[in-house]
């Protein structure tokens, strides 16, 4: 996959599962049931691997947990790039939509641990 993104990305291991995706217009897709595997974060979004074709431009709710800050991040991405990468599994490029900047301090205390 190209990188596109703005901010450092920052390896992570994180396990969610979205039950929903929508877009802005109310339309809105139910029941997925996706399992995805976080692999990546940075300032902007999240990078994810899962077996389940999600539709690029839709909007879902996540709850991002920083077992190591002890910090937990509600908040709504938006997939943007998807790549079929190999044994029936695609990598997913989503970014954060509407966050405000006062979160970046999650991501500050992230990548300064990573450098201790």
């Amino acid at each position: 996959m190209i990188e596109q993104r703005r901010s450092r990305r920052i390896p992570v291991t994180m396990h969610l599962e979205v039950s929903a995706v929508f877009k802005q217009d109310n339309v809105r897709v139910n029941n997925i049931n996706a399992p995805i595997e976080v692999v990546d974060i940075s300032k902007s979004g999240i990078g994810f691997v899962s077996e389940s074709i999600l539709p690029i431009g839709f909007y879902f709710n996540s709850r991002l947990m920083f077992q190591e800050q002890d910090k937990c991040l509600n908040c709504v991405v938006q997939i943007i790039r998807q790549e079929e990468i190999a044994d029936g599994k695609y990598s997913y490029g989503c970014e954060f939509v509407g966050m405000a900047s006062v979160f970046d301090y999650i991501f500050d205390e992230i990548e300064q641990s990573l450098e201790e």
